[in-house]
């Protein structure tokens, strides 16, 4: 996932801002890879797995591994 993205995804919940926190980037691409992207009113969290973010509500996400 590219940073820029940052700029336009927002939270499916309540269409506030996210923030990432615990970014793992590809220093090769400048990618971030994984991490969590929190959001900035009510807290919730959706993870970046392989460059991918989740924003599936919290509800609809499968909690099993991959």
């Amino acid at each position: 996932m590219q940073e820029s993205l940052l700029e336009i995804l927002c939270c499916p919940l309540d269409k506030h801002e996210l923030e990432l926190e615990d970014a793992d980037r590809d220093d090769d691409d400048n990618e971030i890879i994984g991490g969590d992207l929190v959001c900035t009113e009510c807290g919730e969290r959706y993870p970046i797995e392989d460059g991918i973010p989740n924003l599936l509500p919290p509800d609809m996400r499968e909690e099993t591994p991959a």
